[in-house]
């Protein structure tokens, strides 16, 4: 179990912190929905209410695409794009999908490769881009949960406000949808922008995030 815990401790730690962030969400959230239903003379709805509701899922959706989004447009663009000196950039003679030897597939797959990388064909094809399918997927079925439930929760919104309420496609192009969407998304970037950039100038000793503590300012694709 020690062993367990040591060699799976990264996931593990991340995956605590997030329901424990998740649950405080929830129990934030639903008070701060309360005080707002009690503000406009409405009943304040069960903890249970709210977690099944459309304002709830909107909120949480709509942070989980725009992290996806994130990983998906890292994951594809920094095949071909580079950033002179940072650790997380390959080095800039490494653009591209690399070679077969590079890449350990074809003539110089190994006896212990994934099963999918020594079959070769259309399944080695799906494998060598199974990551950034996975995360753009994930994406898009996180941006239509928030789609769907925002829908709902501004239909509620319309109704409380005696508005007539609109169709999914019609709330696609409504200012609420996009200025929740594009608030993310612009955090996110900025994020990875700063995730690519600042390693070149700055170091933190241990992480595989930095370069080594003295490697030079313009060493680019170098780990700590």
């Amino acid at each position: 179990m020690k062993r367990f815990l040591r060699e799976n401790s990264l996931g593990l730690v991340f995956g605590v912190l997030f329901l424990i962030v998740l649950c405080g969400q929830a129990v934030a959230g639903h008070a701060d929905f309360n005080q707002q239903q009690l503000t406009q003379g409405l009943p304040p709805v069960s903890l249970g209410r709210y977690i099944t509701s459309a304002s709830f899922g909107t909120d949480v959706a709509e942070n989980w695409q725009s992290e996806y989004l994130q990983f998906a447009l890292y994951i594809f663009l920094t095949v071909w794009l580079l950033q002179k000196g940072s650790p997380e950039s390959k080095s800039l003679d490494e653009a591209g999908t690399e070679s077969d030897e590079e890449q350990k597939v074809g003539r110089y797959v190994q006896d212990d490769s994934p099963r999918w990388a020594r079959a070769g064909g259309w399944r080695l094809a799906i494998f060598s881009t199974s990551l950034g399918l996975v995360m753009g997927a994930i994406f898009l079925a996180s941006w239509l949960t928030q789609s769907i439930a925002g829908a709902a929760a501004f239909n509620e919104e319309q109704l409380g406000n005696l508005q007539d309420p609109v169709s999914w496609g019609e709330y696609l192009i409504e200012p609420d949808f996009w200025n929740r969407t594009l608030q993310n998304w612009q955090s996110e970037l900025l994020a990875v922008a700063s995730m690519a950039i600042l390693p070149i100038f700055l170091r933190q000793r241990g992480s595989p995030q930095s370069k080594p503590v003295g490697t030079p300012h313009d060493a680019t694709g170098v780990e700590g």
